[in-house]
């Protein structure tokens, strides 16, 4: 009887195929890895680790999810998918009416909006980010009421105790929130974990939650909870509301723009 030999995949082999099969699904599990790979749950779980400490997927239990692409530094991001951005943030321009109070988050989605404000309009904006309130600070008919706090410098915004109380004080008709992650299943989340604390108060002290995201961050997760995909009420990204892509996010009762 003639002896069949076993091929072994390298580890450096399994990685591309791990990281293949997770750019064309958005998900990997470990039972389907370990027949892919022909190697046990355990050697995949160990594979999964190495990735997520190079940065380049997320674990989750029972397998893993993409990170958010693209830089978290606000210096780098400002420079990042400005094109669209300002598609985005011309899209969430609709939402706003004469007399609202708006919280404005740190992301750059939010400060090309701040940019890009009628000159005729009255808002109260709540705030946390130093950029978007230097912005605001020509508007004439925008009162900026800003959250203090301990500056977290990678990003130019306030976090902390002091601001999270600040937050909790409103109930605000809008938040416009820049998104890093949004996931189905794992909702709403974060690299840093005392932004993120700052980003829940905010979706709790809101009305109305439009996340702001590109869709390379849709289906993708970060280390820190923030809240349920389904606390958004709305989701405005670069492309047209009907793209099949939505279809997951329209099922939850979030609007799609």
């Amino acid at each position: 009887m003639q002896k069949v030999e076993r091929i072994t995949m390298l580890k450096e082999e399994r990685f591309q195929v791990i990281l293949n099969q997770l750019g064309q699904d958005q998900k990997v599990l470990l039972s389907g890895l370990s027949n892919i790979l022909k190697v046990s749950e355990d050697t995949v779980r160990r594979d999964i680790k190495e990735l997520a400490d190079q940065g380049l997927l997320k674990s989750v239990r029972g397998g893993a999810v993409p990170h958010a692409p693209g830089p978290h530094n606000f210096k780098e991001r400002v420079e990042y998918g400005n094109e669209q951005k300002r598609v985005i943030a011309n899209k969430a321009l609709k939402f706003l009416r004469d007399g609202q109070v708006v919280i404005f988050d740190g992301g750059t989605s939010a400060m090309l909006i701040a940019q890009a404000l009628p000159k005729d309009i009255r808002l109260t904006v709540v705030t946390n980010s130093f950029p978007i309130a230097s912005i605001l600070e020509e508007h004439d008919k925008v009162e900026v009421l800003f959250a203090g706090g301990r500056l977290l410098k990678s990003s130019f915004v306030t976090i902390g105790h002091e601001t999270i109380q600040y937050f909790k004080k409103f109930r605000a008709d809008i938040c416009f929130f820049g998104i890093c992650s949004i996931h189905a299943e794992l909702g709403v989340t974060g690299p840093d974990y005392e932004e993120s604390e700052v980003k829940r108060a905010m979706v709790e002290s809101s009305r109305e939650v439009i996340a702001l995201s590109t869709m390379e961050k849709l289906g993708t997760a970060e280390a820190y909870y923030i809240c349920p995909t389904n606390q958004l009420t709305t989701i405005v990204t670069d492309q047209p509301d009907d793209m099949i892509d939505f279809k997951i996010y329209k099922e939850m009762g979030i609007r799609m723009a």
